[in-house]
């Protein structure tokens, strides 16, 4: 065979490769297009997610939105506000990724608010209506904060939609953060919640209603703080994540009646609580008797509660949703409506409302209208809820 017949045999031979790797990559389920998202179709909203982790890595937003799929119709965006230090002192060359990993201190870590901010600019308007973006990199205790916050805004107008999820007391890590202590008292955290009520900016907050291994007999440690602190910003919607929960925080004594007394208060009408956390899963699915406790609850309350996943980084939708799967036992025990307001309508009702103030609070406060590109939420229909207007 000549030079030049070879030559085009091999041509032919590297061409129906190509097209055998293209075929078969056609027909690879894992490559192939995404299903059309139908809001009509999805299953469950998420209030609390973290997209990075504590070394500000984590999931890239578009395969998130591939990991979310068709079951999981909107999510509270947010990062980690603060930063695992890296000490060579004390670890040496292993790289500590999680608080629990190193003694070392956690740092606030600002620039995960416009880390979080592009990447939710980098979808298209149709992804980013599944999409609330929260600030999370100031320190609670710094009357700086709410300054902050405002910058956020003015930089990034359009993007976000309230602040959190952001840690005052919290098992293992309190203690660790460099700097002061954060405290539920803090003038500076009293600033940030007026302004929230100002902006209509929604909070997510992290407070663990108790220390870990309390002395038996002892009234919570932090509870009438976290009254107080809540009493005194009436006009500023709150979730408390995690129901005052943590990994060793566990449930006070008679918990289901604690968060009932402020369930009916009237003073604690713009308290709300999420479910979100695998620790807190557990708690409440440890016995049938204790997810009856917790599903009367919400079947007597339910428009005040509201589920996340509490998931950092996933890399797949089966980790994602673990914590949907060990509610099963509680999700059976819940009517439908309180199941529906739960798993969904409580989401759209409490983000579609900040979403609004927080676009009507830019208008006003920008020097420039925002613009037609930087506020997708203005034409983009987020629920099917019917929308009262400005």
């Amino acid at each position: 065979m000549s030079r030049a017949r070879k030559y085009e045999a091999r041509k032919l031979v590297r061409f129906a490769f190509v097209v055998l790797i293209f075929l078969f990559g056609w027909c690879d389920p894992a490559l192939a297009q995404q299903p059309a998202f139908d809001p009509a179709q999805d299953e469950v909203n998420d209030s609390h997610f973290h997209l990075t982790n504590y070394i500000q890595e984590g999931t890239d937003i578009h395969k998130f939105l591939q990991i979310m799929g068709t079951k999981v119709g909107r999510v509270a965006l947010f990062g980690i506000p603060l930063q695992q230090q890296w000490s060579f002192r004390n670890s040496g060359e292993r790289a500590p990724t999680y608080y629990l990993e190193s003694d070392s201190p956690l740092y606030y870590y600002s620039f995960t608010d416009a880390f979080i901010a592009m990447a939710y600019k980098s979808l298209t308007k149709e992804e980013q209506a599944r999409f609330d973006p929260m600030i999370t990199g100031f320190n609670p205790s710094d009357m700086y904060a709410t300054d902050h916050i405002k910058r956020v805004l003015k930089t990034f107008p359009g993007v976000f939609t309230g602040i959190g999820e952001f840690s005052i007391h919290k098992e293992f890590v309190s203690a660790k953060v460099a700097g002061e202590v954060a405290s539920l008292d803090d003038p500076a955290l009293d600033r940030i919640l007026d302004f929230c009520a100002e902006s209509g900016l929604l909070v997510i907050l992290h407070n663990d209603m108790d220390t870990p291994f309390p002395k038996e007999g002892k009234p919570p440690a932090y509870l009438e703080q976290m009254k107080s602190l809540i009493k005194r910003h009436p006009k500023t919607t709150i979730i408390w994540a995690h129901t005052g929960m943590g990994r060793i925080v566990r449930p006070v004594e008679h918990h289901a009646a604690v968060l009932e007394s402020m369930l009916k208060d009237p003073a604690f009408s713009h308290l709300y609580f999420d479910i979100s956390w695998t620790e807190v899963a557990k708690y409440i699915t440890a016995t049938p008797e204790a997810t009856k406790t917790a599903a009367d609850l919400l079947n007597r309350y339910p428009d005040r509660f509201l589920f996340g996943t509490d998931e950092v980084a996933p890399t797949n939708q089966e980790s994602y949703l673990k914590i949907y799967s060990l509610y099963d036992p509680l999700w059976k025990l819940l009517t439908p409506e309180t199941s529906a307001k739960v798993r969904k309508g409580n989401y759209e009702r409490l983000f579609d409302e900040a979403r609004r103030n927080v676009r009507a609070w830019e208008r006003a406060n920008l020097k420039a209208q925002v613009s037609q590109e930087n506020a997708p939420h203005e034409d983009v229909p987020v629920s099917r809820a019917t929308d009262p207007g400005p």
